[in-house]
């Protein structure tokens, strides 16, 4: 990550990698920036090295259709409860990928069972009915009865267009403060997600979070376990950033209650 722009940039990885890498690790998106990193890029300098790639989609599945085929990469992993689904996980890996490993089940599970050797005792079966709902959510976003891969993209494509007016609100807000810093993108378009986090020149995180919560707004402040990036942003983990956190099925109204709140505190 480049420490000014706050960016992931292509050619800071190429120095990084070199014949002896065999694995590139990295979030779709940050708990704390919202930028939403190049994966096609990064897993074609990954492949020229000969390297595996996994893929951290927790804070890009609320807002964005996954498509691990056209990014061609080895693992992709999230929690189903960020698409509005139960408190599980959910693990996608190539065949061949898969096929490298032994799983942790017992030893004499063999190694071509998958996903068998990977799948400690029963499923929640709870959970995975949960998760089946998130259909007719899917199909209440579009209008739409099938739930297909066509759902699922135009799904999230609503949720996109009604997440960047909030984006948009909340960002031009803050940008208008010469004492706040956002960290992260400071554009409202489609190369971040709403997950929004700033700084104040002269007010510590925590103290700005407890006073819109005071109010009944749910924000936090913290490293967003993110520990490694706020040391190399040179803040302080443990107070950490102020992050907002956007989804669709907020409103403009909402946005609008918090910078009214906002104005009070910073």
């Amino acid at each position: 990550m480049d420490t000014g722009s706050c960016s992931c940039l292509l050619a800071g990885l190429e120095r990084l990698l070199s014949p002896r890498t065999r694995i590139v690790a990295f979030p779709h998106v940050s708990n704390l920036l919202g930028e939403i990193v190049d994966v096609q890029g990064i897993v074609r300098l990954a492949r020229q090295a000969g390297a595996r790639v996994v893929v951290d989609g927790v804070a890009y599945a609320p807002h964005r259709a996954m498509d691990v085929e056209a990014w061609d990469v080895d693992w992709y992993v999230y929690s189903t409860y960020k698409v509005y689904g139960p408190h599980m996980a959910a693990l996608y890996g190539k065949h061949e990928a898969f096929a490298e490993l032994s799983g942790p089940n017992h030893y004499f599970i063999p190694d071509h069972e998958i996903p068998y050797k990977f799948e400690l005792g029963g499923a929640i079966h709870e959970g995975c009915a949960g998760l089946l709902a998130l259909g007719e959510y899917l199909s209440f976003l579009t209008g739409r009865e099938r739930v297909d891969r066509v759902t699922v993209t135009e799904a999230f494509e609503v949720m996109t267009r009604c997440e960047l007016p909030l984006q948009e609100r909340l960002i031009g807000y803050l940008l208008e403060h010469p004492r706040v810093r956002i960290i992260g993108p400071d554009t409202a378009d489609r190369s971040r997600v709403g997950t929004v986090s700033f700084l104040h020149r002269d007010l510590p995180s925590h103290r700005i979070a407890e006073a819109v919560d005071r109010e009944n707004i749910g924000i936090r402040n913290g490293h967003m376990y993110a520990h490694r990036l706020c040391r190399a942003l040179g803040i302080d983990p443990d107070d950490g950033v102020v992050r907002v956190s956007l989804v669709h099925y907020n409103t403009i109204e909402e946005i609008d209650r918090l910078i009214e709140v906002l104005e009070e505190v910073i």
